[in-house]
């Protein structure tokens, strides 16, 4: 009986045939992937403050104007990808990062101050790759504006799309400060001090304190403050200090700080002093010009307890041991006593023997017996003789 044989080459033909159309469909996928940006693609451009009237080389955009003043400038943006991009531009209010770092709204999010006083010329641009422009934009202050420092930013935006769908927004930008003229009122609060205190094993060794505290620009000026932290105990003993130099604070803004503080000596109680010296900061990052405004000088304070457990514990069990050698001594003493006297009536007692206190217990009786009544004259007796009577001196053994 004869077996069947199966060709490998339809099994091969027929591979192919698959492999071609796979190549087919996947062509038009990657040419598309290639035209929309994705995570996986490097784009990038960059911007900074137009060279106008304004200024040249500026690192940032900085106006002093009056209610109601406007003022006109420009965005550089430059492609610097080997491909095409379009790129949103737009401003939005400035605020402070936890870490006290400026940034703006999201795009999307309505701004409600310098952000919504900027209109741009153009809020959508397409470049070449290698290609730049700039982008004219116009600041009008409203009239009522309250007169203080105002930050925001104006950026060129992307939005990326991630190969597992995620879109998030890359964007570019140059800060924006106005300050708008009037009244200045710098004010800045210290609240929320708090102190806690890490002692060591080492009772020779000093210990470490954290100190948190919060600053609060209630001022409409921009601050910039330098923070003094001093720790110590009652009446200022064993003072020790650190600085902080915490970031610039915008009017409104609020931060919250910690300070790690070396060599503290633990004095039961623990004092801490936040003192904030904070200069109104000119409408110039690079402070070209300096404020004419006095230092503002802020503080707040806390205290702990900072006791010393280990030096207490070894102070404890001296005073323990001290207190119990007294009690032991006092003991050793009385019992000492206690036996010279014992010692003492023994011998007593022997020295004078029975017959001693026989003696005696007559010699008490005798001093109780009444003396007998003796008639006037003397009683003789039959011989006329006076009867002699004895005596406890004369008196002789038979």
């Amino acid at each position: 009986m004869s077996q069947a044989k199966t060709s490998p080459r339809p099994l091969r033909l027929l591979l192919s045939l698959l492999a071609g159309l796979a190549l087919l469909l996947g062509s038009p996928v990657a040419a598309s992937a290639a035209a929309a940006p994705s995570g996986e693609t490097t784009v990038t451009w960059s911007v900074k403050p137009a060279d106008t009237a304004q200024g040249r080389d500026r690192p940032n955009y900085a106006y002093d104007l009056p209610p109601g003043g406007t003022v006109g400038d420009a965005l550089y943006v430059a492609n610097r990808s080997p491909q095409p991009i379009t790129l949103r531009v737009y401003a939005a209010d400035g605020f402070l990062t936890e870490d006290g770092a400026l940034d703006i709204l999201a795009g999307g999010t309505e701004s409600t101050d310098l952000g919504s006083w900027v209109s741009i010329e153009a809020s959508e641009l397409t470049l070449d790759s290698g290609a730049s422009a700039e982008v004219p934009f116009t600041v009008a202050v409203p009239a009522a504006a309250a007169p203080g420092d105002y930050a925001a930013g104006i950026v060129a935006s992307m939005l990326v799309t991630a190969d597992n769908g995620t879109v998030t927004e890359r964007r570019l930008g140059s800060r924006m400060h106005l300050r708008v003229q009037g009244d200045l009122a710098p004010a800045l609060a210290v609240n929320d001090v708090v102190v806690d205190y890490h002692g060591t094993a080492n009772p020779a060794e000093t210990g470490s304190a954290t100190v948190g505290y919060t600053l609060t620009n209630t001022g409409n000026t921009r601050l910039d403050p330098n923070v003094e932290v001093a720790l110590g105990g009652p009446f200022g003993w064993a003072r020790v200090t650190a600085t902080d130099d915490a970031p610039e604070l915008l009017p409104g803004s609020s931060l919250q700080r910690t300070v790690e503080v070396a060599g503290v000596v633990p004095l039961v109680l623990l004092s801490a002093d936040v003192t904030a010296t904070s200069q109104v900061v000119s409408r110039t990052l690079t402070g070209a010009e300096p404020s004419t405004l006095d230092p503002l000088v802020s503080q707040g304070a806390a205290a702990t307890a900072a006791v010393p457990w280990t030096a207490l514990a070894i102070l404890a069990v001296v005073a323990l041991l001290v207190a119990w050698r007294v009690v032991a001594g006092r003991r050793r003493r009385a019992a000492h006593a206690a036996e010279i006297a014992a010692a003492v009536a023994a011998a007593r007692a022997d020295a004078e023997g029975p017959d001693a206190a026989d003696v005696d217990a007559t010699v008490g009786a005798g001093a109780e017996r009444e003396p007998e009544p003796v008639p006037a004259g003397g009683a003789a007796d039959a011989d006329g003789a006076s009867p002699e009577t004895p005596t406890r001196a004369s008196r002789r053994a038979p």
